[in-house]
C-alpha cells in the first residue's frame, strides 16, 4: 500500500510541476461555471468534490455527434464498447461493462435534463447541448443507489427571451451526413414564457465492411433526436421549467470480427437500437421565508433492441462445419420519479421516489454440426422476465460556517428499495433492502483565489440476483458499499483567468459487485452468459486535475489528468480502469476570425474484464479542427483520430472457432480516422 501511495504522490507532483508555471501569464477571465446537478446550483469552484464541466463551446469544438467522443477528455472516465454506442460507463474503475440480464442496477448515474437514463446512455447525442457535468465519486446524498461511482448529467440549451436560431449541416467520410436546427425565444409579450426547440439527424456507415453480404452499413448509425424546453416565469416567486426529448437511435451492430479488424463476415448482423420518449417538470417556489421549494417530476419510456450474430461468421467461414448462432434481446423500460426538496441558506431537506418497470425478452438460437464426429447440437431458447422496483428516499444536508474562512457540510440519505421479479424459467423474487449514504466535508478558503477541501463520502448499491441459466450457487449477490476519502484544491488564478481543480482520493469497495462471464456449453457462443458476483474488497487511489487557461484573447489551453490505481481483492487491476488518462490541447483564434484547435488524448492499457487477464494496449489519439467564424455563420474542417491509430474499446476471451474452439482474445476496435466539414448558421 505504501509503495502505491508513494508512486501516486510522485506522479501527481510531476503533473503539478508542468501545470503550475503557466500561472505567471496574464489573460482574459474565464466564465464561471454553475453545476446544475448540485442541490444549490453552486459554481464548480465552490463544490468540495472532483468535477469536470464542459460548456457548449467545448462540446461543439471537441466532439461531432455523441457523448462517447468526449469521454477521453474527462479524467478517470472510461466506457465499455459492448454496444454500438457508449452505454456503460466506468468512473474511477467502477461501473458496468456489458449487457445486463433483466434487473438494472447501475453504478453510474446518467441524467439528461433531470430524466434518468442510467444504464441506457445510447441516446446521448450532443446537438444543442449546453453543458455536460461529470461528478466523480459516490453521490450518496444527491442521487443514492444509482450513483455509487458518480454521476453524468447532461443539460440541453435553455430557453431565452430573445429570439435566436441555429442551423447546421455536417458531411464526412464513412458516408456521414447530419443536419440539425434549433430555435428559441419568447412566447409572450412580457417575456415571461420562453421556449427552445431542436431537432437533429445523423447517419453514417459505421466503419465496417461486411464482405460476405457485400455491404458497408451493417454497423451503420442512424440517430435522430428532438428536444423541447419551455420556461414560465409566472411571477417573482414561481419558475416552471419543462423539458421533453424524443430519441430514435437505430444503429446496426456488427462490431466484432474474427481477426479483430474492420472486415466483417457475419451473415446475420444485429442491431443496437433505442427509442426513448421522456419529459421532466421542474417547479421552483421562492416565496417562502429564507427557503426555496423545488419539485422535480420526470418520466421516460424506452424500447431497446440489442441483437448480434453470435458466431461472427457465415456458412462459408465454418465449412464443412455447421455453426450458426444469433442472440436477440428486446427490452422495454419505463421510469417515473418525483422529488421534493426544501432549500434554505444553510440546510436542505427532501424526499424522492422512483418507480421502474422493465420487461425483457431474449431469444438465443443456433445449430452446430461436426461432420467428422457426426455430432449435432441445436439451441432454441426463449426467455422472458418482468421486473419492477420502487425506491423511496429521504435526504438532508446541513452547512455550517466556522469563522470567515471555514465551512463544514454534512449530508445523509436513507433509501428503501423494494422489487418484484418473475421470469419464464420459474424464478420469482421480491427482495427489499434499506441503504444509507452521505458525505462529510470541510472546506477552507486560503485566499480569494484558493480553496482547499477534504471530504469523506459513502455510496451504496443494492444487491440482487442473476437471471436465466446460471449455476445455483451464483444466483444471488449481495449489496455493495463504497467509502471514499478525498482532498483537493480549487484555484482561480490571474483574476479568474486560469482555473485549476485538483484532487487526490482513496476509496474502498466492500463486497464489490463485478460482472463476470461464463461459457456454459463449450462450442455454443450463445451460452456465453454474464453474471454478477461479490468479490470481497477493492481499493483505488488516484489523482485528478482539470486546468484551463487563456494567456490572451486568442489562445486557450487546457490539461486534464487522471491517474488511477484500482485493484480487486486479489491485487489484480479492475477492468476498464487504465492507470492514466490524459487530455492536452488548445485553440487559437486570430483577429481575422480564423481558428484552429488540437486535442491529444492518451490512455494506458487496461484489463478488458474480470473473468480473464487479457489487456488492451495503451494508445494516443489526435483530433484537430480548423475553420472560420463570421458574425452569423461558420465553417470548420475537422478530423478525428488524425493518425489513424489502432485501439480497442472492448475485449472478450473465449472459444468461438470450431472444431477445437481455442480460447482467443477478440477485440472491438475503436473508430478509425474520420474527416468531415461542418457548416453552421446563426439567426
Amino acid at each position: 500500500m505504501m509503495s502505491r501511495i508513494r508512486k501516486l504522490r510522485h506522479t501527481a507532483a510531476v503533473s503539478m510541476i508542468f501545470l503550475l508555471p503557466i500561472s505567471c501569464w496574464s489573460a482574459e477571465t474565464l466564465n464561471e461555471i454553475v453545476v446544475t446537478a448540485d442541490f444549490r446550483g453552486r459554481s464548480a469552484s465552490e463544490m468540495p468534490a472532483s468535477i469536470t464541466v464542459l460548456d457548449a463551446d467545448e462540446i461543439e469544438s471537441m466532439a461531432v455527434q455523441h457523448f462517447e467522443e468526449l469521454i477521453n477528455a474527462i479524467p478517470n472516465l472510461n466506457w465499455s464498447g459492448d454496444g454500438h454506442r457508449a452505454r456503460y460507463f466506468q468512473i474511477r474503475g467502477v461501473g458496468e461493462l456489458e449487457q445486463y440480464q433483466g434487473a438494472p442496477n447501475p453504478s453510474v448515474g446518467f441524467l439528461i435534463d433531470d430524466i434518468d437514463f442510467s444504464g441506457i446512455g445510447t441516446i446521448a447525442t450532443l446537438f444543442d447541448m449546453q453543458q455536460v457535468e461529470v461528478l466523480r465519486g459516490p453521490q450518496g446524498t444527491r442521487y443514492g443507489a444509482n450513483a455509487l461511482a458518480g454521476l453524468i448529467y447532461m443539460r440541453s440549451a435553455e430557453p431565452t427571451a430573445e429570439f435566436d436560431g441555429r442551423a447546421e449541416i455536417t458531411v464526412g467520410n464513412d458516408d456521414a451526413l447530419a443536419a440539425g436546427f434549433a430555435v428559441g425565444g419568447g412566447l409572450s409579450a412580457d417575456e415571461s414564457v420562453m421556449y427552445r426547440l431542436s431537432a437533429h439527424h445523423h447517419r453514417s456507415n459505421g466503419f465496417r465492411d461486411n464482405v460476405y453480404l457485400g455491404r458497408d452499413d451493417t454497423n451503420g448509425r442512424e440517430e435522430t433526436t428532438v428536444r423541447g424546453r419551455l420556461r414560465w416565469l409566472a411571477n417573482r416567486d414561481w419558475q416552471v421549467d419543462f423539458a421533453a426529448v424524443f430519441a430514435d437511435v437505430n444503429n446496426g451492430y456488427d462490431a466484432f470480427a474474427l481477426d479483430n479488424s474492420y472486415t466483417m463476415l457475419s451473415d446475420k448482423p444485429g442491431k443496437d437500437a433505442q427509442q426513448s420518449v421522456g419529459a421532466s417538470l421542474r417547479v421552483e417556489y421562492a416565496g417562502l421565508t429564507n427557503a426555496t421549494l423545488t419539485s422535480i417530476t420526470a418520466f421516460a419510456d424506452s424500447a431497446i433492441e440489442f441483437s448480434y450474430d453470435a458466431d461472427w461468421g457465415n456458412e462459408d467461414s465454418w465449412a464443412p462445419f455447421v455453426y450458426d448462432y444469433i442472440s436477440v434481446n428486446d427490452r422495454k423500460r419505463a421510469t417515473l420519479s418525483q422529488e421534493f426538496r426544501l432549500v434554505a441558506d444553510n440546510w436542505l431537506f427532501g424526499v424522492y421516489a422512483l418507480n421502474l418497470n422493465e420487461d425483457l425478452v431474449t431469444l438465443n438460437q443456433g445449430d452446430y454440426y461436426d461432420p467428422f464426429f457426426d455430432f449435432a447440437d441445436s439451441l432454441d431458447d426463449l426467455f422472458g422476465s418482468d421486473f419492477e422496483a420502487t425506491n423511496v428516499a429521504t435526504f438532508g444536508q446541513y452547512d455550517y460556517r466556522v469563522g470567515d474562512t471555514n465551512s463544514v457540510s454534512l449530508g445523509l440519505r436513507l433509501e428503501r428499495r423494494t422489487s418484484s421479479y418473475n421470469d419464464t424459467a420459474g424464478l420469482s423474487a421480491n427482495p427489499a433492502e434499506s441503504m444509507w449514504g452521505g458525505e462529510l466535508s470541510f472546506s477552507h478558503e486560503f485566499s480569494d483565489w484558493l480553496t482547499g477541501f477534504v471530504s469523506l463520502s459513502k455510496g451504496y448499491k443494492a444487491g440482487g440476483f442473476n437471471l436465466g441459466v446460471v449455476p445455483d450457487d451464483r444466483r444471488v449477490f449481495g449489496a455493495e458499499e463504497l467509502r471514499s476519502l478525498e482532498a483537493g484544491i480549487k484555484a482561480e488564478l490571474l483574476g479568474s483567468r486560469l482555473h485549476l481543480n485538483a484532487s487526490v482520493f482513496a476509496s474502498r469497495r466492500n463486497e464489490q459487485q463485478v460482472r463476470t462471464s461464463l461459457q456454459l456449453i463449450p462450442g455454443d457462443p450463445a451460452s456465453f452468459v454474464f453474471l454478477t458476483d461479490n468479490v470481497g474488497e477493492g481499493e483505488s487511489l488516484g489523482f485528478e486535475a482539470d486546468l484551463s487557461w487563456r494567456p490572451d484573447e486568442a489562445w486557450m489551453l487546457y490539461a486534464n489528468i487522471g491517474l488511477l490505481d484500482a485493484t480487486l481483492d486479489s491485487g489484480r487491476g479492475q477492468a476498464h480502469a487504465p492507470d492514466y488518462s490524459l487530455a492536452l490541447g488548445g485553440s487559437y483564434r486570430h483577429a481575422s476570425r480564423v481558428f484552429a484547435r488540437i486535442d491529444v488524448v492518451a490512455k494506458d492499457e487496461f484489463f478488458f474484464d474480470v473473468s480473464h487477464d487479457q489487456k488492451s494496449e495503451a494508445y494516443q489519439l489526435v483530433n484537430a479542427r480548423v475553420g472560420y467564424e463570421a458574425d452569423t455563420w461558420g465553417v470548420n474542417l475537422w478530423a478525428r483520430n488524425v493518425l489513424d491509430e489502432d485501439y480497442a474499446v472492448r475485449g472478450f476471451y473465449f472459444g468461438n472457432e470450431p472444431p477445437d474452439f481455442p480460447d482467443t482474445l477478440y477485440t472491438r476496435p475503436g473508430d478509425p480516422r474520420q474527416l468531415g466539414v461542418t457548416f453552421a448558421m446563426d439567426f
